[in-house]
């Protein structure tokens, strides 16, 4: 009865969670924002998969490792928590993305340096709520269901966050030259 179940566990992981692994790399790193963060969130994920992967019903399945990972990330934060009230500070800082900027070569320049070093400020500059949303939708492909599921928010709350968040940006890089001035929302 166990080899069986353990046949079957193996199975289902196989067949639902490993063609999502990459989708779970990418969701993880836009929730913290660290890429090793992101491999130990995708790591308790896939533990977390493969250990109910027998008793999955087979329907949905990136919505199935979606809210495991975001159940992770919650309790992942609700254990760091005391941290965070004992030096707010360091933790601020180290959330805080650097804004380094490489030594521009002949073609960054010809491609549109300050473009992109305009639209990395401007996406720094959103609030965290905000570039999440840009991440999961517009950067890694994710539907308006999919981030809402991995974020723990409803549909409508990743709409009014990405058009904000679009508005925002269409906004600052009008202020600048580098997109045209009072265009629609």
């Amino acid at each position: 009865m166990h080899a069986t179940r353990d046949a079957e566990r193996r199975r289902a992981f196989a067949r639902f969670v490993v063609p999502e692994v990459e989708v779970l790399l990418r969701a993880a790193t836009t929730l913290t924002l660290q890429h090793a963060d992101a491999e130990d969130l995708v790591q308790e994920t896939l533990i977390r998969a493969y250990r109910a992967a027998d008793r999955f019903d087979g329907r949905h399945p990136r919505a199935w490792l979606l809210t495991i990972m975001r159940r992770a990330e919650h309790n992942r934060h609700r254990r760091r928590r005391p941290q965070l009230l004992d030096d707010p500070d360091a933790d601020l800082e180290r959330l805080t993305p650097a804004l380094a900027q490489p030594a521009p070569t002949p073609e960054t320049l010809v491609l549109g340096e300050l473009f992109d070093a305009e639209v990395d400020a401007v996406y720094a500059g959103l609030p965290v709520k905000h570039r999440q949303v840009v991440r999961l939708v517009d950067i890694d492909g994710f539907s308006y269901g999919e981030a809402a599921e991995l974020l723990g928010v409803p549909q409508g709350t990743v709409m009014s966050r990405l058009h904000r968040a679009r508005a925002r940006i269409r906004e600052q890089l009008a202020a600048v030259g580098l997109a045209p001035k009072g265009g629609a929302s």
